[in-house]
């Protein structure tokens, strides 16, 4: 039972710290980010089984990650509130060819880096822009004029 209470908080505790990153983050791992990712792994898993070694307690750890996974899959689907708080709502950073700076500063990031998605998507200005929104996985779609 202490395995599943620590997979249950250690699960909690990455999906905060995944929405204090940001989307945009998450969406564009370099190596530093990779190499971050492989030791916040081994991290967690320490904490998970202590020093339990053995099979059964890494198929309880695995199990319960799994359920909690499948339960906030299941909740995202039957509750707009529990999908918002999980994986937020998609945010506007171009209108009308208009950067909005108070969401670019929300999210993080540059008007350079804006620049850089468009012309990744064959846009060569802002003006050729309607809306530009951040998608919940971190991408960004752009709505031509």
């Amino acid at each position: 039972m202490d395995i599943a209470l620590r997979a249950l908080f250690l699960y909690t505790f990455v999906i905060f710290v995944m929405r204090v990153i940001g989307r945009r983050e998450l969406s564009s791992l370099s190596a530093v980010d990779l190499v971050l990712l492989i030791v916040l792994g081994d991290a967690i898993q320490q904490g998970l089984t202590q020093d339990d070694y053995s099979v059964t307690g890494a198929v309880i750890a695995v199990a319960t990650i799994c359920a909690i996974q499948v339960g906030s899959s299941y909740l995202t689907f039957r509750s707009r509130r529990a999908r918002r708080v999980l994986e937020g709502d998609p945010i506007v950073i171009v209108q009308d060819g208009r950067l909005l700076e108070k969401n670019l500063v929300r999210e993080r990031m540059t008007p350079d880096e804006v620049a850089e998605e468009m012309r990744t998507q064959q846009i060569a200005s802002f003006d050729e822009v309607q809306w530009a929104i951040i998608e919940n996985n971190g991408q960004i779609s752009f709505i031509k004029k």
